[in-house]
């Protein structure tokens, strides 16, 4: 137990505690309540705060890595596209003119041949027997009317006789032509020079007038024909180069308009038009598709951005302008574009810094840090690194 005296010094020690606990409070509230000022007139971002605005405030936009280019004058033009099918030049097919037994096969499929070339002999011994019968007969008739030719000079014999010995000669020496023209039609000989795509007979193979022999296609010029609408058609004209790519290896080819119909399709309002292609690699053959751009008309001198910085949005066009180093939108009217550059006829000045990277997400006002295109990659994949990491 605790004795009566010692409880009394423990009660005294407590109340002379007491204030002094109560004064120490005191003294860590006063000192706290220095920091704890309202915060309207403060003017940094405090932890966990939005970046670089205040409570009261507008969150302030990030700023936006992007790369500009100056709007620039140019010359700018329309084009007319069409699908159309790459057609050689020319296509025959090579048939009998005579009948007879194949007797040599010249030429294969996919054989290169010059105009002249033999493709084919057909037996000809029948047609170098009529020959000879022919020139019997045409020298017969040439001794009889010459005979009868001095005799009518000599009024021995008629008019009637000496008409009838010339017009029996004349028939003779007809017979004789033709009977040399038929043994030439046992050689066959390439047409024009192209390339031979089918052999239809073999050797030994009987054949009359007009059995199909080869088909050759001339492939050294290559043609491509469009209907072009009668109100696309302002600037076209022979000559006229055409930009053509081809749907199979996408190559581009350069070809030049060669003919224009003077007629207007009744039916379809079009006016045909006929590029030829000379010059394209060998893996570009006939029956290829391609991609026909005809131009249709030309403005000179006029303001141009990179198509890439023309963006759409709820039907509108617009661009973003660097101004003051914040992104500015802008409406603009759009003319002609082609696979680069657009044509900006209303709300852009010559000059001005339009966005032509990053513009994608970009918001009107928002701060911008304008980087050159090197540049630009690299922050980009800056950016996408962490995001594909998570």
């Amino acid at each position: 137990m605790i004795k009566p005296s010692i409880r009394r010094r423990l009660a005294v020690s407590r109340r002379a505690a007491l204030p002094l606990l109560v004064l120490t409070i005191l003294l860590a509230s006063g000192c706290g309540g220095g920091d704890q000022q309202p915060t309207a007139g403060h003017q940094g971002p405090g932890p966990g705060m939005g970046q670089g605005h205040g409570p009261g405030g507008p969150p302030q936009m990030p700023e936006a890595p992007v790369s500009v280019e100056a709007a620039s004058r140019g010359d700018l033009a329309s084009y007319y596209s069409a699908n159309a099918t790459l057609e050689p030049d020319k296509v025959a097919q090579v048939l009998a003119r005579i009948s007879g037994v194949v007797l040599q096969v010249k030429a294969e499929e996919g054989d290169f041949v010059r105009q002249g070339d033999l493709l084919l002999a057909i037996e000809e011994d029948e047609y170098r027997h009529r020959l000879t019968q022919a020139e019997v007969e045409a020298e017969n008739q040439r001794s009889r009317f010459e005979r009868a030719e001095k005799m009518f000079a000599q009024n021995l014999v008629s008019a009637e006789e000496y008409d009838s010995a010339r017009n029996d000669l004349r028939t003779a020496e007809a017979a004789l032509e033709l009977s040399a023209y038929e043994l030439s039609l046992a050689r066959v000989t390439a047409p024009f020079t192209g390339r031979v795509t089918i052999r239809s007979v073999d050797l030994g193979q009987s054949v009359s007038n007009g059995t199909a022999l080869f088909t050759l296609v001339d492939m050294r010029r290559l043609l491509a024909r469009v209907q072009v609408p009668a109100r696309e058609f302002r600037a076209i004209s022979v000559d006229q180069p055409v930009v053509l790519t081809v749907d199979s290896s996408g190559d581009r080819l350069q070809g030049i308009i060669d003919l224009v119909s003077p007629v207007i399709d009744a039916t379809s309002g079009t006016i045909k038009v006929t590029v030829a292609i000379r010059d394209f690699p060998a893996t570009t053959r006939p029956g290829d598709f391609a991609q026909v751009a005809i131009e249709t008309d030309r403005h000179l001198d006029t303001l141009l951005v990179p198509r890439i910085a023309v963006v759409s949005e709820k039907g509108e066009q617009v661009v973003f302008v660097a101004e003051d180093g914040k992104a500015v939108r802008r409406l603009v009217t759009v003319g002609f574009q082609d696979d680069h550059h657009a044509e900006i006829l209303d709300g852009l000045a010559e000059g001005e810094p339009v966005v032509i990277q990053g513009q994608r997400s970009l918001k009107d006002g928002q701060p911008l840090n304008i980087l050159e295109r090197m540049e630009f990659a690299e922050e980009e994949q800056a950016v996408e690194a962490p995001a594909k990491k998570g």
